[in-house]
């Protein structure tokens, strides 16, 4: 299985931020830790802290390239319309991962634009958030093709 794990703004600081919040894992453990969870899987992966990057990473993303796609797009997923906006147009199973356990954080956090776009969403269980989110994956494939 292939597939694209888009990080947001402030991702590439992980290890350094608040490790209550995010774990203390940085984003590169997090890659080793899903390559060791899922081998033979191909995961690529994009991080950006700019907005029009990942739309426009987001425009690249085909049926034929990806099997699934994960995205924490960070503080984006409070503000970005346009992000909302370039997954209404991804067709392949999409999961929101999130780090953090929005629901005890502040109300601002609360809302989350982009996480409708997708299929469902993962908060509050650190790096395993993305661990939950393949697994998702698969059993969304599963049903696709049963």
């Amino acid at each position: 299985m292939k597939l694209l794990i888009v990080n947001g703004a402030n991702l590439d600081m992980l290890g350094r931020r608040d490790s209550s919040q995010y774990g203390s894992l940085s984003l590169d453990e997090i890659k080793g830790l899903l390559e060791k969870e899922f081998p033979g899987y191909e995961f690529i992966y994009f991080q950006s802290n700019i907005e029009g990057e990942i739309v426009s990473r987001l425009h690249e993303v085909t049926e034929e390239d990806f099997e699934g796609l994960i995205i924490n797009p960070g503080g984006y997923a409070h503000t970005s319309v346009v992000i909302r906006d370039a997954l209404e147009l991804i067709s392949i199973p999409k999961i929101e991962v999130h780090l953090s356990n929005l629901s005890s954080r502040e109300s601002f956090r609360q809302n989350l634009i982009t996480a409708s776009a997708c299929d469902g969403y993962i908060s509050g269980l650190k790096e395993y958030s993305y661990l939950a989110a393949v697994s998702v994956i698969n059993k969304i494939k599963k049903e696709l093709k049963s």
